[in-house]
């Protein structure tokens, strides 16, 4: 079974990379995001049922808008690193139409029924956090690397805590839900979104009209 989710991993991995890697608001961005949904969760279910934990839902959903400040903050500063800013704007050109708002929520939980749940049975608290570490770092893109190491260790003591998938899977749908509600905003619309340039001499036309 290790194998296979080893497997899973790298082909989740590979076609994350290839989603973000695609052209923003395009179609195949759409088919690829849907596609690594897809295989976390047919991955996660082929390796059979992972417990739910406890019922609580205040709790992983304060985590996940504490977590959201957190990095709120951060976004504040990385903006001003032209590295930083470079790799968050990449994420955020894709948009936040409702169809991409959907996809990343569906993504977030599925990342955690694969990773906290399959994964983590699998290979334990500190080998699940890796492997999720490791297959952001197929994007090459340091801001989702660096959020997958402070998040997917929040997400692994969710897991422990609750001795199940719901607290995890909470956390995880209300930070994403908030970063893509506002983190936006601090960077500018996305490149889908922006009007192209003047074409030259356009602005003194309109001056002179």
């Amino acid at each position: 079974m290790k194998a296979f989710l080893t497997a899973v991993t790298a082909a989740g991995s590979g076609v994350l990379r290839a989603s973000l890697a695609s052209e923003p608001g395009s179609r195949r961005f759409r088919v690829l995001a849907g596609t690594v949904a897809a295989t976390w969760f047919a991955g996660a279910r082929a390796a059979g049922p992972v417990p739910r934990g406890r019922p609580d839902v205040v709790q992983p959903v304060l985590a996940g808008a504490g977590a959201f400040g957190v990095f709120y903050g951060c976004a504040l500063v990385a903006r001003r690193i032209p590295v930083l800013r470079r790799a968050i704007t990449g994420v955020l050109s894709h948009g936040s139409t409702p169809t991409v708002v959907t996809t990343a929520l569906v993504t977030g939980a599925a990342e955690e029924v694969f990773f906290r749940g399959a994964l983590y049975d699998a290979f334990g608290a500190r080998g699940s956090t890796a492997a999720y570490v490791l297959s952001t770092t197929a994007t090459r893109n340091p801001a989702l690397v660096l959020a997958s190491a402070v998040m997917g260790t929040l997400f692994t003591l969710q897991r422990r805590r609750a001795g199940g998938l719901q607290a995890p899977v909470l956390t995880h749908v209300t930070w994403s839900a908030l970063m893509i509600g506002f983190l936006p905003r601090l960077f500018g619309p996305p490149l889908a979104q922006q009007s192209p340039p003047d074409q030259p001499g356009e602005s003194d036309q309109q001056q002179r009209l």
